[in-house]
């Protein structure tokens, strides 16, 4: 699990707000991520995006698919694919878990947030979640709302 945002290292990069929307979370792993030294250089200045990305389980490995990073400016030779397949670092038993759930009906592999942890490290959490229906949605709305009205509601009489 990610380090609270107490700590002076932990730092939010890219976050899928779209995902808890969209999809019901089952469950949540965190995970690490093969990158290349310009990708890391380019995720210290925050330019990633992870809001159309998706995970699956290929050949037996866990990939990250079309996610982007920014060129880091000053690797003009070097630099890295903006869109490319990105290798996810997980235990072999998470793999398998993964590998089951997602044979299952409408179940996916989501990244919700990636970030730097307390030791410096890019880490990305990823949810195993299944596709909700348009009423799930406007469900989904009427509970933010409500809640919303109610905080005010609250704060209005205190």
């Amino acid at each position: 699990m990610a380090k609270p945002k107490t700590d002076p290292n932990y730092k939010v990069i890219a976050e899928n707000r779209r995902a808890r929307f969209d999809y019901a979370i089952e469950e949540d792993i965190e995970c690490g991520i093969v990158l290349e030294g310009s990708e890391v250089k380019s995720l210290r200045v925050n330019s990633a995006n992870i809001a159309e990305s998706y995970a699956m389980v290929e050949d037996g490995e866990l990939w990250l698919t079309n996610s982007y990073i920014a060129p880091y400016e000053q690797a003009k030779t070097f630099g890295h694919e903006e869109r490319r397949k990105r290798k996810l670092l997980v235990s072999r038993k998470e793999l398998a878990h993964l590998w089951n759930m997602t044979q299952r009906k409408g179940m996916t592999i989501v990244p919700l947030v990636m970030y730097f942890n307390h030791r410096g490290k890019v880490k990305l959490k990823i949810g195993i979640a299944k596709g909700k229906k348009l009423h799930d949605k406007r469900e989904t709305s009427a509970k933010r709302d409500w809640n919303r009205q109610k905080s005010r509601l609250l704060k209005e009489h205190s």
